[in-house]
């Protein structure tokens, strides 16, 4: 009896040191080492300032920026997660309709445009933080008129959602999207 006790005890210990101790050190000097920006999560800086993480999508309400895609959970990263509503829902419906509403009043959108559905439909995690190249088109107009912007300045927005935009996951997986934040920064520097 008193050896099981013994070895058992050896064996928590040595497990405790290596899995406890070791590992999350060589994982740690991994991620620091060879993915160190993504390790930090991801964090764009702007004069020297957090302004967010590329990974997490935030709430963009004024009429000079782009906007996100709606959040289940008002982009608290804290409770990730959808609404969790079915496609018979009511709710939801009812949710889609104001989305449309919205996004075609703010934009001041002909009716019979449709909008992309990330536009009107929450994330599963309610933080992503991209939204498709059509919906970023679709708001270039309100932002143009809100900035006071020129053609000159329109043509400057629109090739820099060329630029932003990133390609399809491994080449087929999704659809082109852009990041919302690193596209808002980017416009702030348009002159």
């Amino acid at each position: 009896m008193k050896t099981s006790i013994y070895i058992s005890l050896k064996i928590f210990l040595v497990m405790t040191i290596l899995t406890g101790i070791i590992y999350p050190l060589i994982i740690t000097l991994i991620g620091q080492t060879v993915f160190s920006f993504r390790s930090n999560g991801s964090l764009i800086k702007v004069n020297n300032n957090i302004a967010g993480s590329e990974l997490i999508g935030q709430k963009f309400t004024s009429g000079k920026y782009f906007h996100s895609r709606p959040s289940a959970i008002n982009y608290n990263p804290l409770p990730s997660g959808g609404s969790n509503l079915s496609v018979t829902s009511n709710t939801l419906k009812e949710n889609v309709k104001h989305q449309v509403f919205l996004f075609d009043s703010i934009n001041q959108l002909d009716k019979n445009i449709v909008i992309p559905s990330e536009m009107l439909y929450a994330s599963g995690s309610g933080l992503d933080p991209h939204i498709s190249v059509q919906a970023a088109n679709l708001q270039i107009d309100r932002i143009c008129k809100a900035r006071n912007f020129s053609e000159v300045h329109k043509n400057k927005l629109k090739n820099l959602i060329v630029n932003l935009s990133e390609n399809r996951q491994l080449g087929f997986l999704g659809e082109k999207r852009i990041n919302v934040l690193k596209l808002n920064i980017e416009m702030d520097k348009i002159r």
